[in-house]
C-alpha cells in the first residue's frame, strides 16, 4: 500500500466535505489563499509518424480550423478489440471514439463542479494585454475532446489557444482563435520555446514515460510569469484512511474495483506510462528552479453516492459520487484494449468487468479515487 498524505484514519460518516479537497501547500504570498481554499458548489504508433504530423500541425501564433477528413482519420486511427485507439503510441492506449470522447466531457464538468472553474491566477495570467504588448497563448496537452481548451477559447477571446493530442480534436465549431495540432508529448516541447502563457496538462500520466522531464520541457515552454497547471491520478482506488488499495496479483473477488484498477495500473506500467506521477507532482514542480508561487490541492472523489443520508455533506458528496460511478462504468469498457493487448483473457476481463460494474451499483463500498493537482508560476 501506498500512503498518499500525512493523514489519521477516519470512519465513513466522520468525513466532511473538507475531506473531499485538502488545500496542503500554499507556498506564495502572491496567491489569494482565500480563493484557493473555495470551489464552486455544485448545482451552480511509432515516433516517425508522430514527428510526421507534427510537421504537418499549424505551428503559426494564428488561428486555424482542422478538418477530419478521411486520410488524416484513417492515419490518426486503428480498430482494435472493438475501439478506435489512436496510431501513434504505444505508450497511451485507451480510446479516441465517441464514447471515451463523451466521458472526458462529463469529466471535464464533473471536476469543475468539485475543482473550479480554473485555478484563481489564470484569470490575472490570461488578461487582455494593453495594446502593444504580446498576445497570451494557452497550450493543453493531451487535450482528450478538448473540452477544457475550448472553454478556455471561449472565456479569453483575445487568447490564442492550442490543442496538442496523438488525434485532432473532432470538432466543427472550433473557435477562430484555437487550434488543433497532433503531437506526441513525449518527443518534447522544444518547439514551444517561451511561447505560453498557460499550459495545463490533466490525466497524462498513462500516456507519458517520463513526466518529471515533462515537467522540466514544459517550464521551457512556458513564458515569464506564466501558470503551469497539472492535474493526476495514480490509477489506484484508496479508502477512507487515504491509502491505496493495490493488488499484486489479479484475482476475481472483492473488492472487484481496487483490483480491477490494479491490473489496469499494471498494465499501463507495461506499456511505459507513469502511473505514479500524481504523487511525485509537488516534489517536481516545487524543487523546479524555474518555478515559484507553488500550490498543491487534494481531492478525493468518491466512488460510487455511498455516503448515508443522514451525513450531512451526503447531497453534495453523493452527486460527487454519481458523477464518479458514471465515469468510472464507461472506463471499465474503455480499458478492454488496454488489458486485452497485454495478453489478458478476454472472458476473464469480461468477468471482471461486469463485477466491478455491480459493485459500483451497489454504492455500498466506501472508496475514492485521489485526484492530485499542482499549479505554480514561472520566475519572471
Amino acid at each position: 500500500m501506498t500512503t498518499f498524505s500525512p493523514a489519521s484514519p477516519r470512519s465513513r460518516l466522520a468525513m466532511s466535505w473538507a475531506d473531499i479537497m485538502d488545500v496542503d501547500m500554499c507556498a506564495s504570498s502572491d496567491i489569494d489563499t482565500a480563493s484557493v481554499v473555495s470551489f464552486e458548489p455544485f448545482g451552480n504508433g511509432s515516433v516517425s509518424s508522430a514527428t510526421d504530423m507534427q510537421d504537418q500541425a499549424s505551428m503559426s501564433s494564428g488561428a486555424s480550423v482542422f478538418s477530419m477528413s478521411s486520410s488524416i482519420r484513417a492515419q490518426s486511427f486503428k480498430h482494435e478489440y472493438g475501439r478506435d485507439l489512436n496510431n501513434y503510441s504505444e505508450v497511451y492506449q485507451l480510446p479516441a471514439d465517441d464514447e471515451e470522447l463523451d466521458r472526458l466531457d462529463r469529466q471535464h464538468t464533473m471536476f469543475k463542479e468539485v475543482m473550479g472553474r480554473y485555478p484563481p491566477p489564470m484569470w490575472r495570467v490570461l488578461a487582455e494585454p494593453p495594446p502593444g504588448e504580446q498576445p497570451v497563448a494557452c497550450l493543453d496537452l493531451g487535450c482528450g475532446s478538448g473540452c477544457w481548451i475550448l472553454e478556455v477559447a471561449r472565456d479569453f477571446p483575445h487568447c490564442s489557444c492550442v490543442a496538442v493530442d496523438l488525434i485532432p480534436m473532432q470538432v466543427v465549431d472550433l473557435p477562430p482563435n484555437c487550434r488543433s495540432e497532433i503531437d506526441d508529448i513525449n518527443l518534447g516541447l522544444q518547439h514551444y520555446q517561451d511561447e505560453f502563457n498557460v499550459i495545463n496538462a490533466r490525466l497524462v500520466a498513462s500516456g507519458v514515460r517520463d513526466y518529471a522531464g515533462l515537467v522540466d520541457q514544459a517550464s521551457q515552454a512556458l513564458r515569464p510569469n506564466g501558470l503551469i497547471v497539472f492535474t493526476e491520478f495514480d490509477f489506484t482506488v484508496c479508502g477512507t484512511d487515504k491509502k491505496s488499495i493495490v493488488f499484486d496479483v489479479p484475482e476475481l473477488s472483492p473488492p472487484y474495483l481496487p483490483r480491477w484498477m490494479s491490473m489496469v495500473r499494471a498494465a499501463v506500467i507495461e506499456r511505459g506510462g507513469e502511473v505514479d506521477a500524481a504523487n511525485h507532482l509537488y516534489r517536481w514542480v516545487s524543487e523546479h528552479p524555474l518555478f515559484t508561487d507553488v500550490v498543491y490541492r487534494s481531492f478525493l472523489f468518491p466512488t460510487s453516492p455511498w455516503f448515508p443520508s443522514d451525513h450531512p455533506d451526503a447531497a453534495r458528496m453523493n452527486r460527487a459520487g454519481s458523477l464518479m460511478r458514471e465515469d468510472i462504468q464507461t472506463f471499465l469498457r474503455g480499458a478492454r484494449p488496454l488489458l486485452l493487448s497485454g495478453g489478458m483473457d478476454e472472458a476473464f476481463v469480461d468477468a471482471f468487468e461486469q463485477k466491478a460494474d455491480e459493485e459500483l451499483r451497489t454504492a455500498r463500498l466506501p472508496h475514492f479515487i485521489h485526484v492530485q493537482n499542482v499549479y505554480a508560476r514561472r520566475r519572471p
